[in-house]
């Protein structure tokens, strides 16, 4: 039956959504299986997809705050992870269960899993990692608690009434489960199994969720996992996110699940990635099975087969926390075809993958360890059940194995007829799986480049050799002879060659976000830069897209750069580049604002001080300066303290400007005044050197 699995629960649902304290369940059976109505948005390609090559998400299910800043420092940053997915942070209903955090009281990030302070924290240590970070957001329905209750921080509730957020008006007023998954209008307006299901069309509901979002935002998050898209409208989620900060720095990905409903999830696609259910579904198919021949055959598992998205939208992943629950996909208690369907997935090219690491569970509502005052322990691989699936060798070394191919096309294809397939990754790496029950002895064929290489699937190059499995040699015809265990894999990549230079990290990848004010009424923005000591951009440079109200904003890849020089204009001959002397960016952000230069995200929540490092020589050195357009401070201005070797240090309070102008001296007559101009000096962290001003703390 279409929609229903034997048990008579939807299938294109959730698990969580139909595991609830004090709520029974009724869905009745679906009366057609006939595919009606069209989308009702254009489907546009994505505007925020996860960009390569650190394309990975390791989603840690239920981590504690802290525990995911330890994670991104020790594991996530050195693997190569290019993100973190978190569980909802918001304030929740209380119970011991895991799908408590889908059922939101408040937008407080609050919840069981650490503090708003713990939360900000952990963002800022995996940026400092190289680690993204997506909040898991759950802004279709409120509690399905019909009694009411307090939440975790403390937050009074009724059904569909919670103080300060939302009222009985702001709820569609079906107010029933949905029986026909067939009636679209059913689907995105009456409540999934009780969950107060939001009015998402209203003006004050897509104000109020954005608002949450927007916080999040202002915390440092780089985008959001949306749950049950599905049952809210895409005109409405299109209306959220236009009111979304930074939007064009946000990467999006939708839980939309595909049945033969009317609800499609290209409906969708031009506000983000969408979790390809069907990828998954093929694995567990494939892997379970042990026959694994079809998964290649042709062009493979992709965007050709008939109900996959196109390869830009698709979000695969091998499991999730409800189909690891619900038996759609594999789970980790599937052992060696679970580690292998993660291994395919990251060495196959399709789609932006992600890791799902949990832990163990006997009973499908089972939240994870507790502390006695109720809130989740800190994970800890090997203890309380954590599966510590994103950190096991394999899995993690083929992360670097997915970055060093990221972008090359399938080469070299073999498969033995059902349970061993192997293909290659263009020049850059090569991979076999082995699902049979005896090993696989043979000469393979690759187009690597001749040279020794390590088996990332058992360890990583050291200055002798590799740390495990031994070194595999690659000839001058790109042959090497190799056997592959049974329901094991073998894979080699050219970031992974033996001895030499000790272990080889994934690349870096590391990007700046460039914000620039439109101030100037021109139509169109670009950036003209050059990373580092590099070539400059072809003028007119890269065309820079809207961030918030105010701001236009562009993603630039570094390299192994910390830095850029930027002029910028309009396509049409205006040009903006500081007087001459262009402008020096550097840092993860970088903002500029009528010649001042920040470091800090204008479409977040401001900081209220700017931090001024000054190079100098001098024994003494004062910041002699104005805020905003205030007056000067009376001459010499204020004593800088000692930071590190060179350098002088002052922070200043800008209240509610945007930054300072400044002048240097020594106290006894003289100056930097930037040859008569004065320095402009915008918000956060700022240092000064040989007449540039640009981001960041050279004492770090």
């Amino acid at each position: 039956m279409t929609g229903l699995n034997a048990a008579g629960t939807d299938r294109g649902t959730p698990l969580r959504k139909r595991l609830r304290a004090l709520v029974g369940i009724a869905v009745a059976s679906l009366a057609a299986t006939i595919l009606v109505a069209g989308p009702t948005v254009p489907a546009d390609p994505a505007e925020a997809a996860a960009p390569g090559p650190k394309d990975v998400t390791a989603v840690l299910f239920e981590y504690t705050w802290n525990a995911i800043a330890r994670e991104c420092t020790e594991n996530l940053g050195p693997a190569g992870y290019g993100y973190v997915q978190t569980s909802p942070p918001q304030e929740h209903v209380q119970g011991p269960q895991w799908w408590i955090h889908y059922q939101p009281v408040s937008y407080r990030v609050e919840s069981r899993l650490g503090t708003r302070a713990e939360f900000k924290a952990m963002v800022d240590t995996c940026h400092a990692a190289g680690v993204k970070v997506i909040a898991d957001a759950v802004i279709n329905h409120m509690s399905g608690d019909s009694d009411g209750g307090v939440g975790w921080a403390g937050s009074a509730y009724q059904h569909y009434d919670y103080p300060g957020t939302y009222q009985s008006q702001d709820f569609h007023s079906c107010r029933r489960d949905i029986a026909n998954y067939q009636d679209r209008w059913e689907v995105q307006e009456c409540n999934l199994v009780n969950l107060a299901d939001l009015n998402t069309g209203s003006s004050y509901v897509q104000g109020r969720i954005a608002a949450y979002l927007n916080d999040l935002v202002s915390l440092g998050v780089d985008g959001f996992r949306i749950d049950a898209v599905k049952h809210i409208a895409a005109t409405d989620m299109q209306g959220i996110l236009s009111r979304v900060n930074d939007r064009a720095r946000m990467y999006v990905v939708q839980e939309v699940i595909r049945a033969n409903e009317p609800i499609q999830p290209e409906e969708y696609t031009s506000l983000g990635d969408i979790h390809e259910f069907a990828f998954a579904r093929k694995l567990k198919e494939a892997f379970g099975g042990r026959t694994l021949n079809w998964l290649i055959s042709g062009s493979g598992i992709g965007p050709t087969w008939s109900g996959f998205l196109p390869n830009a939208n698709a979000a695969v992943f091998v499991d999730n926390h409800d189909t690891e629950r619900n038996g759609e996909t594999l789970n980790y208690k599937d052992g060696a075809a679970y580690d292998l369907a993660q291994v395919f997935t990251l060495a196959w090219n399709y789609g932006s993958p992600s890791v799902h690491s949990g832990y163990a569970f006997s009973n499908t509502d089972a939240g994870p360890a507790l502390a006695g005052n109720g809130e989740v322990v800190d994970a800890v691989c090997g203890q309380n059940g954590w599966t510590c699936t994103h950190a096991r060798t394999a899995i993690e070394n083929m992360v670097g194995f997915r970055t060093a191919t990221y972008g090359t096309a399938i080469t070299d294809k073999w498969d033995n007829g059902s349970s061993a397939i192997a293909f290659g990754r263009a020049d850059k790496g090569f991979v076999a799986i082995n699902r049979g029950t005896a090993a696989i002895d043979r000469t393979w064929q690759t187009s690597l480049p001749a040279g020794q290489y390590c088996n990332v699937i058992a360890g990583l190059p050291t200055a002798s050799g590799c740390s495990a499995g031994g070194v595999i040699t690659v000839d001058s015809s790109g042959r090497f002879t190799a056997s592959v265990g049974a329901d094991t894999a073998l894979a080699l990549h050219a970031g992974a060659k033996a001895g030499g230079s000790g272990t080889t990290p994934p690349p870096s990848g590391s990007t700046m976000t460039v914000y620039y004010a439109s101030t100037k009424g021109w139509t169109n923005h670009y950036v003209h830069y050059r990373v580092g000591s590099g070539t400059w951009t072809t003028v007119p440079g890269a065309q820079m897209g809207a961030a918030c109200t105010g701001w236009v904003s562009k993603i630039i890849d570094l390299g192994s750069a910390t830095g850029i020089t930027a002029a910028f204009n309009n396509g049409s001959g205006s040009w903006d580049n500081n007087g001459g002397a262009d402008y020096a960016l550097a840092g993860p952000v970088a903002a500029v604002n009528n010649g001042v230069v920040s470091s800090t995200n204008p479409c977040a929540a401001q900081p209220t001080t700017t931090t001024v490092y000054y190079a100098t020589g001098w024994s003494t050195a004062n910041i002699h300066y104005q805020v905003g357009s205030g007056s000067w401070t009376a001459v010499p201005g204020v004593a800088m303290a000692n930071a590190c070797a060179g350098w002088k240090v002052r922070t200043i309070d800008l209240g509610g400007a945007t930054g300072v102008t400044a002048a240097f001296n020594n106290g006894s007559g003289s100056w930097d005044n930037n040859g008569g101009k004065d320095y402009a000096i915008g918000a956060g962290v700022m240092k000064v050197q040989n007449g540039t001003v640009s981001a960041g703390n050279p004492c770090s």
